[in-house]
């Protein structure tokens, strides 16, 4: 474990299941457990790591907690702008959760029972990833006319909506907006897209002073009985965002970044065909990412507290 200043304790093993609660599971991610708690669900972020849609054997101390705890920032302040799924007593409730199961209790978030939408919302800033591949092979982002000449990683002229389905296996799709506005409703998707533009605008505005650049994010939205949109999931974590240290910023090629592609780099140095079993992955490298992780959160939410 590394020795570092943070609010709360890293453990010195990674948390690679929840075991032992009295709550059925209803939902497993690649990082996230949920458990069905009667009135509302209990999220629970563990320190496992994936890549290239692989969980590898090895987790990274402490992740899941440094998510969590980044989430429940940005929740704070994305409540300026829209509802959102954790339950009004929520800081109680956890407090209480962490009397009986310590190891949890900053690692956790109880939410609101709500129908996901079954698109994510992702925005571009930044001409990364997928989008610089399909600009690369088409002229475009995805649906959006771009200018000629554009670099992997140069700014675009303005944040792009660039809607994915959402896949319960592999990687999620891209989708045209009209498609996400016929899947979920005109004016629902209106507001999603809207919000999300919102949303991204908010993180930049926040990050930029730190000297990080918010290359891109993706968002996910539900629905209550009402039919009231609510932001769920986590929000403008280093697992859901691009984040870039604005010094080392240059266009033309991948930027360093502040998240697991140190493990991408590694596992892309190796003869593996990407499927399972996943390689071991060295502690240099789980120090190496973990060390990022820290970082953002740093960067982020301490130096803006």
């Amino acid at each position: 474990m590394l020795d570092v200043d943070l609010p709360f304790p890293l453990p010195r093993v990674a948390m690679m299941a929840v075991e032992g609660l009295p709550y059925p599971l209803v939902a497993k991610g690649k990082v996230r457990e949920v458990f069905d708690m009667g009135d509302a669900l209990l999220m629970v972020a563990t320190d496992r790591v994936s890549a290239f849609d692989v969980i590898m054997n090895e987790g990274l101390a402490g992740k899941g907690i440094l998510l969590t705890q980044m989430s429940l920032d940005w929740f704070e302040r994305a409540a300026a702008l829209t509802p959102h799924h954790l339950v009004e007593d929520h800081a109680e409730r956890i407090q209480a959760l962490g009397q009986d199961y310590p190891e949890l209790e900053h690692r956790s978030m109880i939410v609101k029972k709500l129908k996901p939408l079954p698109i994510e919302a992702v925005v571009r800033g930044y001409l990364s990833g997928s989008g610089w591949k399909d600009y690369r092979q088409h002229g475009k982002l995805f649906e959006y006319e771009l200018p000629a000449g554009l670099l992997e990683s140069s700014q675009l002229p303005e944040p792009l909506f660039t809607p994915t389905t959402k896949a319960a296996s592999g990687h999620d799709m891209p989708i045209d907006c009209a498609d996400a506005a016929d899947l979920i409703g005109e004016s629902l998707f209106r507001r999603v897209r809207d919000l999300s533009l919102a949303l991204y605008e908010m993180g930049v505005a926040r990050v930029a002073p730190a000297g990080i650049i918010l290359a891109d994010t993706k968002f996910e939205f539900g629905t209550d009985a009402a039919g009231d949109l609510f932001l769920i999931d986590e929000i403008l974590t280093p697992d859901s965002s691009r984040y870039w240290p604005k010094s080392a910023y240059r266009p033309g090629g991948p930027q360093p970044s502040y998240d697991k592609q140190f493990v991408r780099d590694y596992l892309e140095s190796l003869d593996w065909g990407k499927t399972p079993p996943p390689p071991p992955l060295p502690e240099e490298v789980l120090a190496g990412t973990l060390k990022r992780y820290i970082e953002a959160y740093q960067s982020i939410v301490q130096a803006n507290s």
